[in-house]
């Protein structure tokens, strides 16, 4: 278990109501429990002010001195960080054996519990909810501190729009291997990143990758990779791509980049911001709406007398616009030789493309044509002059699709909404969008033996191109996933099963 699953109360133990710890904290009563302690509400004699106090449980293991000093270590040293989305360490102190961490008193929700008890959140929400604990991470990380546990159950949002990121200093401390001689995995597994199982270090990339996972959970309500067993859930995150259902745009874009398995192609804080500022939009509403009174957590343990949510209030509550896939061009280049989705390299990914007057390839596709007989080689052109009946013979196939932007948002004044982001999040974007598709149910799975895919984008001229007249709608920004068979043999029938 980890410290932020509760467990029931033990009616034999005697609660210390009225204790004073260190000369100083008065305990008024217990907020919540876990695996590595108890939560208090406590008063600051010497300021007056609430606080919440963490007492923790330290393993009876050889080396329990090592790991005490090394967890007081820890949390004094993201005791030091400055963000607002980072809950506040006040002290950290060594009482009559035991050690308590003095937090900052946050009484909200956690992003787990939002979800569970009103469904899949908005897009512009779990995108302000994401950037603000970005923030913190990216403060963590210039400081030098890996967080190791970023997850839902971590996550406070209160009704008024803030948000709070807990345990930093404790998830980093916990993870020492002494305390592992059990054989059970301390953490979170669901949200730890690929490299993590592999038994690598934990690393910035490795915050990003849990991020990524919870920004997935807020917005399809499961959980990406959690199965009915630990080795399951670890299996999965090294073997399978998540595909996103309700949301693409930027937010998708951000979910997808930080969820490539390898760090050094993953997404980095600063194209993820950027991302996700865009999809907060031009006005950041709070993180979460007026929500009815319900159970809160306090320095992220669960408090015991809240209030349930009200039974009307269920997935649909949450509705909210869905925007198509951000992606960008690629200036200048034929390809990116490198796919950046798979730990190991996926065979059946081949060079990105561009298209556009100075692209790889020429291109007028309909959005209702889908298979043609064109082959992917510079110069190409693919438009209704190769379009064929998906039932008939073909070489190419479109399997997924979609503009940026929708075009009806569109107007003369538009020209700064969406500039050119850069070859990064272009590659990043495109090569994740397309390889989720084809790992999805977009393409049948006993389908895919002898097949390739590539993402075709506009390159930046065409992406800044302007229409001819009004009735064209926009600029033309698609980014295009297609199929093909090794050596551009005949496909006989139409291998999707949807597209988008």
């Amino acid at each position: 278990m980890t410290d932020e699953q509760t467990r029931p109360h033990d009616p034999n133990r005697t609660a210390p109501a009225g204790r004073v710890v260190a000369g100083r904290y008065l305990l008024l009563g217990e907020l919540g429990r876990g695996g590595m302690g108890i939560v208090w509400r406590a008063q600051d004699q010497v300021i007056g002010r609430h606080v919440a106090i963490k007492e923790l449980r330290l393993p009876e293991a050889e080396g329990a001195a090592v790991f005490s000093e090394r967890i007081l270590r820890e949390v004094r040293a993201g005791g030091r960080l400055n963000d607002p989305a980072v809950v506040t360490v006040y002290d950290v102190i060594t009482d009559q054996g035991t050690t308590w961490i003095v937090m900052e008193l946050v009484e909200a929700p956690t992003l787990a519990d939002l979800v569970r008890a009103y469904g899949p959140m908005p897009e512009q929400q779990a995108a302000v909810i994401g950037e603000r604990v970005l923030s913190a991470l990216q403060a963590a990380h210039a400081a030098g501190i890996v967080h190791r546990d970023v997850k839902p159950a971590n996550i406070m949002v209160a009704p008024d729009g803030r948000v709070k990121l807990t345990d930093f200093g404790i998830a980093h401390a916990i993870d020492d291997p002494r305390l592992t001689t059990s054989g059970m995995i301390v953490g979170s597994p669901a949200f730890m990143a690929p490299e993590r199982v592999e038994g690598r270090e934990a690393m910035p990339e490795s915050d990003l990758w849990s991020l990524g996972a919870t920004l997935y959970f807020a917005v399809e309500g499961i959980v990406a990779f959690e199965r009915p067993t630990t080795a399951a859930t670890l299996h999965a995150i090294m073997t399978e791509v998540p595909y996103l259902t309700r949301v693409q745009g930027p937010l998708g874009a951000v979910i997808l980049g930080l969820l490539v398995a390898d760090p050094e192609a993953r997404l980095t804080a600063t194209q993820a911001r950027a991302q996700l500022a865009h999809a907060t939009g031009p006005q950041q509403r709070p993180a979460t709406a007026v929500l009815p009174q319900q159970e809160t957590r306090v320095g992220g343990q669960p408090t015991r007398t809240a209030a349930k949510p009200e039974s009307k209030i269920r997935r649909g509550w949450w509705a909210g616009a869905i925007a198509v896939l951000v992606i960008a061009a690629l200036a200048g280049g034929f390809f990116l030789g490198k796919p950046v989705w798979s730990p190991k390299k996926d065979e059946q990914q081949a060079e990105t493309v561009t298209y556009g007057p100075d692209g790889y390839l020429k291109t007028s596709i309909s959005s209702s044509s889908i298979c043609y007989n064109a082959v992917v080689q510079p110069g190409v052109v693919i438009s209704s002059d190769n379009n064929v009946d998906c039932k008939k013979n073909h070489t190419l196939e479109i399997y997924a699709s979609g503009d940026p932007i929708p075009l009806e948002s569109w107007s003369d004044s538009d020209s700064a909404v969406a500039p050119y982001p850069g070859l990064d999040v272009v590659a990043k974007a495109a090569e994740a969008r397309c390889a989720a598709a084809f790992h999805s149910a977009v393409v049948p799975e006993q389908q895919r033996a002898g097949l390739t895919y590539r993402a075709i984008v506009p390159t930046q001229q065409e992406w800044q191109l302007q229409p001819e007249s009004d009735s064209s709608g926009g600029p033309e920004r698609e980014v295009y996933c297609v199929l093909s068979r090794s050596n551009n043999d005949q496909i006989p029938a139409q291998i999707t099963a949807k597209v988008k």
